[in-house]
Order: structure tokens, then C-alpha cells, then sequence
């Protein structure tokens, strides 16, 4: 990184994609934490797919709400650079931070410990990135 410093993201009130994913944490399978995360992820073209955590006894076989949304995306046909933003329950862990890079996502917005909502790009949030 340069000398710049990284920008703090921005602070909202409200977002509709934040407030999707929250209604969809409710399907969440998660018996072993019980943190329920939810993902939303809206296309260029205004599609919209929804993603829960799935937890497993066998911890590292979980899979991540953001990791599911993109996933339903991708089963569908969508492909990186399709994707216009994505609103998550909780801030995104280090993996899936690489996914939303991977996947171009524009905009990520997700709830903050104080209620806020986040709103910041894949760059802000892992500024190294994987790139093959």
C-alpha cells in the first residue's frame, strides 16, 4: 500500500439489500453458533439471490452466507462483472472478502455492532488480493 491512508466506509441508515439479507438470516443453519448470517446480492440486471450460513460438525465445511448468494448467482449463469452490490448481516471474514473481489462486486453494504450500515467496495475491504 502507498502512503495514502484507507478511507473509512461510509455510514448509513438503512439499506434494502442489508435488510434483505437480515429477513433471509432467519433460514440460516447455524446449531452450533447460532449466528445466523444473511447475504443479498443484486445483478446488474436487478436479479436478486439471497444466501444463508450452513454450519457443519465438521467446522471448516461451512459455508458463508455471502459464499451461498454468490453461489446461486453462479448457478444461474452469472459470471464475474455481473454483479452490482451485495448486502451482508456482518461484516465479511477475510475469505469471503475474496470472493467479493473475485466476483467484482461494486458495493458492499453490511450492519455494523453499532446498527450503522457499511458501505464500501471489495478494494477497501482487502486491499491485496488474489488475482491469477
Amino acid at each position: 500500500m502507498t502512503g495514502s491512508a484507507r478511507s473509512e466506509p461510509a455510514r448509513a441508515a438503512r439499506s434494502d439489500l442489508v435488510e434483505r439479507a437480515e429477513a433471509a438470516s432467519q433460514r440460516a443453519y447455524a446449531p452450533y453458533s447460532n449466528y445466523l448470517v444473511g447475504a443479498a446480492v443484486r445483478m446488474k440486471d436487478g436479479q436478486i439471490f439471497a444466501g444463508v450460513n450452513v454450519e457443519n460438525a465438521a467446522y471448516p465445511l461451512g459455508v458463508c452466507a455471502e459464499r451461498t448468494a454468490i453461489v446461486k448467482a453462479a448457478t444461474e449463469g452469472y459470471r464475474p462483472g455481473d454483479f452490482e452490490a451485495i448486502g451482508i448481516t456482518a461484516s465479511p471474514c477475510g475469505g469471503c472478502r475474496q470472493w467479493l473481489h473475485e466476483f467484482r462486486i461494486e458495493q458492499v453494504e453490511y450492519r455494523r455492532a453499532d446498527g450503522t450500515i457499511a458501505k464500501t467496495t471489495p478494494a477497501e475491504l482487502l486491499p491485496d488480493t488474489w488475482d491469477l
